[in-house]
């Protein structure tokens, strides 16, 4: 891959790779697309692609698929022929928009039961960053969290998850989605917007106690939140020092190679606490289309590569 627009995607040729020690080899399935590869793709990471060496490059944080080889004192209780998920962290020619990519084995786990490996695909990347920002917020069962961008796929296991640690929730969303973020177990649905801070403090009036950004507000966002509580970003931003409130920043590479997080999110996907939400799919040769589709906006879980 090229930088460009939708059309820069092209399948290309790469040598098959193999597992080394302590890796684990998928034959890829399904691949995810999120807004991360399509910032991939159009160049505003550039610079951190270009560590990974030259041209092609291969985008994808999400796997799902078949675990085809196990390398020399890899770790895991895995067997080649299991059905299988993975975190993937992208550079250079590695990506999961690939037949089959190497992984640590931390980094890959077993898929829910009952699951397509389209679904599956969908839970990895953004599932470990709902679980990293509310292990950073780190409330207590009875406290309140308010989400953005909650109609979102991070939003919306951000909630989810929530949930089931026992929180209350106040989560935004258009009118089109309020029922959609109602379903995901939302106790408050406010509309979103500019002002969206003041809807949080009509049902908060001494602010939330932890908020977490999936809209990327950022300053308009802080007012939401009581004096000391929290606020985790997943675009990495320091916040303001503002009245003690503690400024997290999500960067989900800090949980890829935690199997033990990634095999919990299974559990919770078959025990029913988490949704997977696949908008549609499309063969690898039409992965443009994909990436045009969520460009265009108003999608509403995750367009998937399927191999």
């Amino acid at each position: 891959m090229e930088h460009g627009g939708p059309e820069a995607l092209e399948v290309v040729e790469l040598p098959t790779p193999e597992a080394g020690p302590g890796e684990v080899r998928i034959r890829v399935r399904a691949a995810a697309v999120s807004p991360t590869d399509t910032h991939a793709r159009a160049g505003t990471r550039a610079d951190q692609q270009a560590k990974g060496g030259p041209p092609p490059y291969v985008p994808g944080m999400d796997a799902a698929g078949v675990l085809d080889q196990i390398g020399e004192g890899a770790e895991t209780d895995l067997r080649v022929g299991d059905r299988v998920m993975a975190i993937v962290l992208p550079r250079g020619p590695h990506g999961a928009y690939s037949e089959h990519v190497v992984l640590p084995a931390a980094s890959v786990a077993r898929m829910p039961a009952g699951s397509s490996f389209a679904e599956a695909s969908t839970l990895p990347m953004n599932g470990l960053t709902a679980r990293l920002s509310l292990d950073q917020l780190a409330l207590r069962p009875g406290q309140t969290l308010a989400v953005t961008g909650a109609a979102g796929c991070y939003g919306g296991y951000v909630v989810e998850l929530a949930k089931a640690d026992g929180l209350r929730v106040i989560a935004d969303a258009s009118e089109a989605d309020e029922e959609l973020v109602a379903s995901l177990g939302a106790d408050v649905v406010v509309r979103r917007g500019d002002d969206v801070a003041d809807r949080i403090r009509r049902h908060a009036p001494d602010g939330v106690d932890g908020l977490a950004d999936g809209s990327v507000q950022m300053d308009l966002l802080v007012a939401a939140v009581r004096d000391g509580g929290g606020f985790a970003s997943v675009r990495g931003w320091p916040g303001n020092d503002e009245r003690g409130i503690g400024f997290h920043a999500t960067w989900v590479f800090d949980y890829a190679q935690d199997q033990a997080k990634l095999d919990r999110l299974r559990q919770q996907a078959e025990d029913g606490q988490v949704t997977l939400r696949v908008a549609g799919t499309v063969p690898m040769e039409n992965a443009s289309e994909a990436h045009a589709r969520l460009e265009a906006g108003g999608t509403r879980g995750r367009w998937v590569i399927e191999f």
